[in-house]
Protein backbone atom coordinates (compact mmCIF):
# COMPACT_ATOMS: atom_id res chain seq x y z
CA UNK A 1 0.00 0.00 0.00
CA UNK A 2 1.05 3.25 -0.97
CA UNK A 3 4.94 1.80 -2.58
CA UNK A 4 4.94 -0.19 0.61
CA UNK A 5 5.03 -4.21 0.87
CA UNK A 6 1.94 -6.06 2.36
CA UNK A 7 2.80 -9.02 3.96
CA UNK A 8 -0.20 -11.92 5.02
CA UNK A 9 0.83 -14.53 7.32
CA UNK A 10 -1.25 -17.02 8.51
CA UNK A 11 -1.47 -17.00 12.73
CA UNK A 12 -0.85 -19.90 14.92
CA UNK A 13 -3.46 -21.86 16.40
CA UNK A 14 -4.53 -21.26 19.30
CA UNK A 15 -6.76 -24.34 20.14
CA UNK A 16 -4.23 -26.45 18.94
CA UNK A 17 -2.74 -29.43 21.23
CA UNK A 18 0.50 -32.01 20.52
CA UNK A 19 -0.53 -35.22 21.59
CA UNK A 20 2.45 -37.87 22.14
CA UNK A 21 2.81 -41.37 23.44
CA UNK A 22 0.19 -42.38 21.34
CA UNK A 23 -0.62 -46.08 20.59
CA UNK A 24 0.80 -47.50 17.35
CA UNK A 25 -3.01 -48.76 17.00
CA UNK A 26 -4.38 -44.99 17.20
CA UNK A 27 -5.80 -43.48 13.88
CA UNK A 28 -6.91 -39.91 12.97
CA UNK A 29 -10.56 -40.65 13.34
CA UNK A 30 -10.18 -42.44 17.16
CA UNK A 31 -8.07 -39.73 17.97
CA UNK A 32 -10.88 -36.99 17.33
CA UNK A 33 -13.58 -39.30 18.66
CA UNK A 34 -11.59 -39.28 22.20
CA UNK A 35 -11.47 -35.87 22.33
CA UNK A 36 -14.65 -34.43 21.19
CA UNK A 37 -15.57 -35.74 24.76
CA UNK A 38 -14.20 -31.83 25.68
CA UNK A 39 -15.55 -30.26 22.80
CA UNK A 40 -15.67 -29.77 19.04
CA UNK A 41 -12.72 -30.62 17.32
CA UNK A 42 -11.51 -28.98 13.94
CA UNK A 43 -8.87 -31.51 13.31
CA UNK A 44 -7.10 -34.38 14.40
CA UNK A 45 -4.05 -35.54 12.74
CA UNK A 46 -1.76 -38.64 13.82
CA UNK A 47 1.84 -37.72 12.71
CA UNK A 48 3.68 -40.73 10.83
CA UNK A 49 7.04 -40.86 9.28
CA UNK A 50 8.14 -41.17 5.24
CA UNK A 51 6.47 -45.00 5.35
CA UNK A 52 3.58 -44.67 6.63
CA UNK A 53 4.30 -45.61 10.28
CA UNK A 54 2.81 -44.17 13.14
CA UNK A 55 5.53 -41.89 15.26
CA UNK A 56 3.09 -41.50 18.61
CA UNK A 57 2.60 -38.20 18.37
CA UNK A 58 -0.51 -36.43 16.71
CA UNK A 59 -2.21 -32.69 16.59
CA UNK A 60 -5.46 -31.77 17.97
CA UNK A 61 -6.88 -28.51 16.84
CA UNK A 62 -9.88 -27.52 18.68
CA UNK A 63 -12.96 -25.16 17.53
CA UNK A 64 -12.62 -22.87 21.10
CA UNK A 65 -9.98 -22.40 23.72
CA UNK A 66 -12.13 -23.09 26.36
CA UNK A 67 -12.13 -26.75 24.73
CA UNK A 68 -8.84 -26.66 24.36
CA UNK A 69 -7.83 -25.64 27.66
CA UNK A 70 -10.51 -28.26 29.66
CA UNK A 71 -8.63 -31.14 27.47
CA UNK A 72 -5.62 -30.09 28.19
CA UNK A 73 -6.48 -29.71 32.09
CA UNK A 74 -8.24 -32.89 32.07
CA UNK A 75 -5.68 -34.80 30.20
CA UNK A 76 -3.06 -33.27 33.01
CA UNK A 77 -4.58 -34.21 36.10
CA UNK A 78 -5.85 -37.31 35.16
CA UNK A 79 -4.77 -40.51 33.63
CA UNK A 80 -6.42 -40.48 29.59
CA UNK A 81 -6.22 -43.80 27.74
CA UNK A 82 -7.42 -44.44 24.12
CA UNK A 83 -6.79 -48.18 23.70
CA UNK A 84 -7.21 -51.75 25.87
CA UNK A 85 -3.49 -51.08 27.12
CA UNK A 86 -3.15 -48.83 30.33
CA UNK A 87 -0.84 -46.11 28.34
CA UNK A 88 -2.03 -42.58 28.64
CA UNK A 89 -1.67 -40.02 26.44
CA UNK A 90 0.38 -36.79 26.95
CA UNK A 91 -1.23 -33.57 26.32
CA UNK A 92 0.78 -30.30 25.91
CA UNK A 93 0.02 -27.03 23.89
CA UNK A 94 1.83 -27.22 20.02
CA UNK A 95 4.67 -25.19 19.67
CA UNK A 96 3.93 -23.81 16.15
CA UNK A 97 6.98 -22.81 13.85
CA UNK A 98 6.84 -21.19 10.46
CA UNK A 99 8.48 -22.91 8.00
CA UNK A 100 7.64 -21.18 4.79
CA UNK A 101 8.30 -17.86 5.11
CA UNK A 102 11.23 -17.95 7.33
CA UNK A 103 13.20 -14.67 7.94
CA UNK A 104 14.32 -12.67 5.45
CA UNK A 105 16.46 -10.15 5.31
CA UNK A 106 14.20 -7.26 5.94
CA UNK A 107 12.74 -8.34 9.24
CA UNK A 108 16.14 -8.97 10.63
CA UNK A 109 16.86 -6.31 13.74
CA UNK A 110 19.64 -4.23 13.28
CA UNK A 111 21.40 -4.37 16.46
CA UNK A 112 25.28 -3.69 17.12
CA UNK A 113 25.53 -7.73 17.72
CA UNK A 114 24.56 -7.84 14.27
CA UNK A 115 26.67 -5.70 13.24
CA UNK A 116 29.62 -7.62 14.69
CA UNK A 117 28.43 -10.69 13.81
CA UNK A 118 27.61 -9.74 10.38
CA UNK A 119 31.16 -8.54 9.92
CA UNK A 120 32.82 -11.54 8.93
CA UNK A 121 31.68 -13.19 5.49
CA UNK A 122 31.06 -17.01 5.54
CA UNK A 123 33.86 -19.45 5.45
CA UNK A 124 35.45 -22.29 6.53
CA UNK A 125 38.14 -22.33 9.26
CA UNK A 126 41.84 -23.07 8.78
CA UNK A 127 42.92 -26.34 10.17
CA UNK A 128 45.22 -25.44 13.53
CA UNK A 129 43.66 -22.03 13.91
CA UNK A 130 41.63 -20.49 16.73
CA UNK A 131 38.40 -20.89 14.80
CA UNK A 132 38.94 -24.06 13.95
CA UNK A 133 39.93 -25.29 17.53
CA UNK A 134 37.13 -24.00 19.04
CA UNK A 135 34.82 -25.21 16.18
CA UNK A 136 36.14 -28.89 16.91
CA UNK A 137 34.76 -28.42 20.72
CA UNK A 138 31.79 -27.59 19.51
CA UNK A 139 31.38 -30.35 16.97
CA UNK A 140 32.42 -32.80 20.23
CA UNK A 141 29.90 -31.25 22.15
CA UNK A 142 27.28 -31.73 20.02
CA UNK A 143 28.84 -35.60 18.83
CA UNK A 144 28.33 -36.38 22.93
CA UNK A 145 24.54 -34.60 22.97
CA UNK A 146 23.40 -37.05 20.05
CA UNK A 147 24.95 -40.48 22.33
CA UNK A 148 23.33 -39.50 25.04
CA UNK A 149 20.13 -38.60 23.31
CA UNK A 150 20.81 -41.73 21.78
CA UNK A 151 21.18 -43.80 25.22
CA UNK A 152 18.62 -42.01 26.65
CA UNK A 153 16.72 -42.85 23.73
CA UNK A 154 17.89 -46.52 24.32
CA UNK A 155 17.42 -46.52 27.89
CA UNK A 156 13.82 -45.35 27.29
CA UNK A 157 13.09 -47.73 25.11
CA UNK A 158 14.39 -50.69 27.21
CA UNK A 159 12.45 -49.32 30.37
CA UNK A 160 9.00 -48.96 28.06
CA UNK A 161 9.46 -52.67 26.66
CA UNK A 162 10.42 -53.94 30.47
CA UNK A 163 7.11 -51.85 31.77
CA UNK A 164 4.89 -53.34 29.18
CA UNK A 165 6.23 -56.62 30.07
CA UNK A 166 5.81 -56.11 33.77
CA UNK A 167 2.33 -54.53 32.55
CA UNK A 168 1.51 -58.01 30.57
CA UNK A 169 2.14 -60.08 33.21
CA UNK A 170 0.47 -57.96 35.67
CA UNK A 171 -2.52 -57.56 33.50
CA UNK A 172 -2.53 -61.77 33.30
CA UNK A 173 -2.60 -61.76 37.40
CA UNK A 174 -4.95 -59.00 37.72
CA UNK A 175 -7.82 -61.32 34.92
CA UNK A 176 -6.52 -64.50 37.03
CA UNK A 177 -7.43 -62.34 40.41
CA UNK A 178 -10.30 -61.28 38.40
CA UNK A 179 -11.58 -64.69 37.78
CA UNK A 180 -10.71 -66.15 41.02
CA UNK A 181 -12.55 -63.41 42.59
CA UNK A 182 -15.80 -64.17 40.61
CA UNK A 183 -15.29 -67.79 41.06
CA UNK A 184 -15.47 -67.06 45.13
CA UNK A 185 -18.13 -64.62 44.67
CA UNK A 186 -20.14 -67.55 42.74
CA UNK A 187 -19.25 -69.91 45.22
CA UNK A 188 -20.18 -67.42 47.85
CA UNK A 189 -23.73 -67.04 45.89
CA UNK A 190 -23.82 -70.90 45.61
CA UNK A 191 -23.30 -71.26 49.35
CA UNK A 192 -25.76 -68.92 50.48
CA UNK A 193 -28.47 -70.36 47.78
CA UNK A 194 -27.62 -73.47 49.60
CA UNK A 195 -28.31 -71.91 52.88
CA UNK A 196 -31.63 -70.54 52.16
CA UNK A 197 -32.74 -73.85 50.76
CA UNK A 198 -31.65 -75.48 53.76
CA UNK A 199 -33.47 -72.71 55.72
CA UNK A 200 -36.31 -73.12 53.46
CA UNK A 201 -36.09 -77.33 53.97
CA UNK A 202 -36.43 -77.10 58.12
CA UNK A 203 -39.23 -74.44 57.83
CA UNK A 204 -40.72 -76.82 55.68
CA UNK A 205 -39.53 -79.98 57.89
CA UNK A 206 -41.04 -77.71 61.43
CA UNK A 207 -44.24 -76.35 59.34
CA UNK A 208 -45.24 -80.40 58.41
CA UNK A 209 -43.94 -81.53 62.30
CA UNK A 210 -46.35 -79.15 63.53
CA UNK A 211 -48.89 -80.20 61.24
CA UNK A 212 -47.97 -83.51 62.51
CA UNK A 213 -48.31 -82.63 66.00
CA UNK A 214 -51.12 -80.17 65.64
CA UNK A 215 -52.95 -83.34 63.95
CA UNK A 216 -51.92 -85.81 66.45
CA UNK A 217 -52.94 -83.77 69.41
CA UNK A 218 -56.40 -83.25 67.49
CA UNK A 219 -56.29 -87.39 67.02
CA UNK A 220 -55.69 -87.79 70.85
CA UNK A 221 -58.20 -85.38 72.00
CA UNK A 222 -61.16 -86.81 69.82
CA UNK A 223 -59.90 -90.18 71.48
CA UNK A 224 -60.36 -88.52 74.65
CA UNK A 225 -63.27 -87.06 73.82
CA UNK A 226 -64.94 -90.74 72.70
CA UNK A 227 -63.34 -92.28 75.56
CA UNK A 228 -65.44 -89.74 78.23
CA UNK A 229 -68.56 -90.12 76.30
CA UNK A 230 -68.11 -93.99 76.03
CA UNK A 231 -67.44 -93.59 79.75
CA UNK A 232 -70.38 -91.69 80.46
CA UNK A 233 -72.71 -93.72 78.37
CA UNK A 234 -71.22 -96.70 80.50
CA UNK A 235 -71.90 -94.78 83.68
CA UNK A 236 -75.21 -94.13 82.56
CA UNK A 237 -76.30 -98.04 81.34
CA UNK A 238 -74.77 -98.85 85.11
CA UNK A 239 -76.92 -96.23 86.63
CA UNK A 240 -79.92 -97.77 84.69
CA UNK A 241 -79.18 -101.29 85.34
CA UNK A 242 -78.58 -99.91 89.23
CA UNK A 243 -82.25 -98.75 89.28
CA UNK A 244 -83.66 -101.40 86.68
CA UNK A 245 -82.15 -104.76 89.21
CA UNK A 246 -85.07 -104.35 91.21
CA UNK A 247 -87.72 -104.41 88.60
CA UNK A 248 -89.60 -106.94 87.34
CA UNK A 249 -88.01 -108.58 83.93
CA UNK A 250 -91.42 -107.18 82.36
CA UNK A 251 -91.89 -103.89 83.34
CA UNK A 252 -87.71 -103.76 82.61
CA UNK A 253 -88.64 -105.22 79.09
CA UNK A 254 -91.44 -102.50 78.72
CA UNK A 255 -89.25 -99.85 79.53
CA UNK A 256 -86.03 -100.72 77.31
CA UNK A 257 -88.53 -101.85 74.74
CA UNK A 258 -90.54 -98.53 74.18
CA UNK A 259 -93.48 -97.52 74.58
CA UNK A 260 -95.49 -99.67 71.81
CA UNK A 261 -94.81 -102.64 74.30
CA UNK A 262 -96.12 -100.89 77.50
CA UNK A 263 -99.22 -100.15 75.48
CA UNK A 264 -100.08 -104.03 73.99
CA UNK A 265 -98.61 -105.79 77.09
CA UNK A 266 -100.92 -108.62 79.20
CA UNK A 267 -103.58 -107.78 81.73
CA UNK A 268 -101.84 -109.67 84.14
CA UNK A 269 -98.87 -106.70 84.10
CA UNK A 270 -100.61 -104.43 86.72
CA UNK A 271 -100.71 -107.29 89.09
CA UNK A 272 -97.11 -108.14 87.90
CA UNK A 273 -95.63 -105.13 89.36
CA UNK A 274 -96.47 -105.91 92.52
CA UNK A 275 -94.42 -109.07 92.74
CA UNK A 276 -90.87 -109.14 93.82
CA UNK A 277 -88.19 -110.43 91.54
CA UNK A 278 -87.41 -114.00 91.25
CA UNK A 279 -83.84 -114.16 92.26
CA UNK A 280 -84.50 -111.92 95.66
CA UNK A 281 -88.03 -113.05 96.89
CA UNK A 282 -87.35 -116.93 96.69
CA UNK A 283 -90.84 -117.30 96.10
CA UNK A 284 -93.79 -117.63 93.76
CA UNK A 285 -95.04 -114.89 96.02
CA UNK A 286 -98.12 -116.07 97.61
CA UNK A 287 -97.60 -114.24 100.56
CA UNK A 288 -97.43 -111.08 98.81
CA UNK A 289 -100.84 -111.64 97.39
CA UNK A 290 -102.78 -113.20 99.61
CA UNK A 291 -106.25 -113.56 97.30
CA UNK A 292 -103.75 -115.50 94.66
CA UNK A 293 -102.76 -117.67 97.21
CA UNK A 294 -106.44 -118.74 98.52
CA UNK A 295 -107.66 -119.16 95.12
CA UNK A 296 -104.55 -121.57 94.47
CA UNK A 297 -105.61 -123.34 97.40
CA UNK A 298 -108.82 -123.84 97.03
CA UNK A 299 -108.67 -125.05 93.44
CA UNK A 300 -106.06 -127.59 94.53
CA UNK A 301 -108.49 -128.73 97.61
CA UNK A 302 -111.35 -128.80 95.27
CA UNK A 303 -109.67 -131.12 92.87
CA UNK A 304 -108.14 -133.16 95.24
CA UNK A 305 -111.39 -133.66 96.52
CA UNK A 306 -113.70 -134.38 93.45
CA UNK A 307 -110.57 -137.11 92.29
CA UNK A 308 -111.71 -139.46 94.60
CA UNK A 309 -115.18 -139.71 94.09
CA UNK A 310 -115.42 -139.25 90.35
CA UNK A 311 -116.49 -142.74 89.91
CA UNK A 312 -118.93 -142.47 92.60
CA UNK A 313 -122.26 -142.11 93.15
CA UNK A 314 -122.42 -138.98 94.48
CA UNK A 315 -121.86 -137.49 98.29
CA UNK A 316 -123.24 -135.12 100.65
CA UNK A 317 -121.64 -131.98 99.98
CA UNK A 318 -121.08 -129.13 102.38
CA UNK A 319 -123.79 -127.61 104.26
CA UNK A 320 -125.46 -124.80 102.49
CA UNK A 321 -122.56 -124.80 100.46
CA UNK A 322 -122.65 -124.56 96.57
CA UNK A 323 -121.23 -127.54 94.59
CA UNK A 324 -119.11 -127.76 91.71
CA UNK A 325 -118.99 -125.79 88.93
CA UNK A 326 -122.00 -123.37 89.93
CA UNK A 327 -124.15 -126.25 91.30
CA UNK A 328 -127.09 -125.22 93.73
CA UNK A 329 -127.81 -126.36 96.68
CA UNK A 330 -128.74 -130.06 96.61
CA UNK A 331 -126.93 -131.09 93.66
CA UNK A 332 -124.49 -133.85 94.25
CA UNK A 333 -120.93 -133.08 94.68
CA UNK A 334 -119.31 -136.10 92.51
CA UNK A 335 -119.09 -136.42 89.14
CA UNK A 336 -121.49 -138.57 86.86
CA UNK A 337 -120.51 -139.76 83.72
CA UNK A 338 -123.10 -137.97 82.40
CA UNK A 339 -120.65 -135.09 81.93
CA UNK A 340 -118.58 -136.38 79.70
CA UNK A 341 -116.90 -132.98 79.11
CA UNK A 342 -114.55 -133.26 81.88
CA UNK A 343 -111.75 -136.16 81.77
CA UNK A 344 -109.62 -134.70 84.06
CA UNK A 345 -108.66 -133.02 86.90
CA UNK A 346 -108.66 -129.54 87.45
CA UNK A 347 -106.27 -127.12 85.97
CA UNK A 348 -104.43 -124.87 87.65
CA UNK A 349 -104.90 -121.15 87.52
CA UNK A 350 -102.88 -119.06 85.15
CA UNK A 351 -101.31 -116.03 86.37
Amino acid sequence: MRGRQLRVRFATHAAALSVRNLSPYVSNELLEEAFSQFGPVERAVVIVDDRGRSTGKGIVEFASKPAARKAFERCTEGVFLLTTTPRPVIVEPLEQLDDEDGLPEKLAQKNPMYQKERETPPRFAQPGSFEFEYSQRWKSLDEMEKQQREQVAKNMKDAKDKLESEMEDAYHEHQANLLRQDLMRRQEELRRMEELHNQEMQKRKEIQLRQEEERRRREEEMMIRQREMEEQMRRQREENYSRMGYMDPRERDMRMGGATTMNMGDPYASAAQKFPPLGGGGGIGYEANPGVGQAAMSGSMMGSDMRPERFGQGGAGPVGGQGPRGMGPGTPTGYGRGREEYEGPNKKPRF
